[in-house]
């Protein structure tokens, strides 16, 4: 029996999420979105060029939770982008009610899903989706720390133009201006950043890093990115759905590790078929630690302003 994959929303990233899993093959794909025609237009856009590119996958259109019932993993991208200006702590309340009824539909349709939570602020939305959902913690997983890597492995391959798959990068944190580029545990080819790059322009790459999804909304202007993030959440999934075992930084709630409790913030874990299957805590400097529990405090912020609404 095929994977099922549910994805939420049908705008550019979760779109482009169908897009990835399909290429893959990573099962039978149902797109799901509010807007009447939007997810069945695209959803029959892309499984007409199937044969093109040369994947066998149903993808399925809908305005309802119905066909994504038995979903394995569902990918949750619905909300509003973050405009020019706008921090993603403003896309706060908007978005809560957004994943809030997403996850409820999903919880109903697929029991014993693994939930991918994309939208922003990622680490809050995933707080919202675990006390909404009611999963157990290895079942609720933000994307996060995959793409933020992504951004800072690009621009030290592009540094010192080498090829990105040899670059090896470490980001840890909330998703936003807060994250923790460990320079200290990335390298090329075992080759370690400090060797390689002077200090000062290592300081501006992660400055660069930890603003990458501003810089790309300054670009577009009318929205944010897709590419990268769509492409993030489906490595999870696959990580997921084919029990590969990879070891991903990702937002994962927290009782206790590196001093944090009760809260969605960006460690590496193993991601398999049970979702999070560990979460490793790194021995961090005093000084890591300090940025990473500042980022963590960044997130109780939001955390707490969604739970004075839930209480409301």
């Amino acid at each position: 029996m095929r994977n099922k994959i549910t994805v939420v929303g049908a705008g550019n990233v979760g779109a482009n999420c169908a897009v990835w899993a399909a290429k893959k093959e990573l099962g039978d794909i149902v797109l799901v979105d509010v807007a009447e025609g939007v997810p069945q237009g695209k959803g029959l856009d892309l499984a007409q060029a199937g044969p093109v590119e040369g994947y066998d996958v149903s993808i399925t259109g809908a305005n309802d939770y119905g066909p994504t019932a038995g979903s394995d993993v569902v990918i949750i991208t619905a909300g509003f982008p973050r405009k020019p200006g706008m921090s993603r702590d403003d896309l706060l309340l908007a978005n809560y009610e957004v994943v809030k009824t997403a996850t409820e539909q999903t919880v109903a349709a697929s029991p014993n899903a693994i939930i991918i939570v994309v939208t922003n602020p990622l680490d809050a939305m995933a707080q919202v989706a675990h006390m909404v959902s009611k999963f157990p913690k290895n079942r609720v997983i933000g994307m996060a720390g995959v793409l933020d890597s992504a951004r800072f492995r690009t621009f030290i391959a592009q540094e010192l133009n080498v090829s990105v798959e040899n670059v090896t990068a470490v980001v840890m944190g909330g998703h936003g201006d807060t994250m923790v580029p460990l320079v200290r545990l990335s390298n090329v080819a075992g080759i370690p950043l400090t060797e390689l790059i002077p200090e000062a322009r290592l300081a501006e790459i992660v400055s660069r890093t930890a603003n990458g999804g501003a810089e790309i909304v300054k670009y577009l202007k009318t929205g944010s990115a897709y590419y990268a993030p769509s492409a993030s959440a489906v490595e999870m999934a696959e990580s997921i759905l084919r029990d590969k075992k990879k070891v991903l930084p990702c937002a994962a709630y927290l009782e206790g590790e590196y001093g944090i409790n009760g809260l969605f913030v960006g460690v590496p874990c193993k991601l398999g078929a049970n979702g999070i299957e560990k979460v490793y805590e790194l021995k961090l400097t005093d000084s890591e630690t300090a940025a990473l529990h500042k980022s963590a405090a960044a997130v109780k912020e939001l955390v707490d302003v969604i739970k004075a609404k839930m209480a409301a």
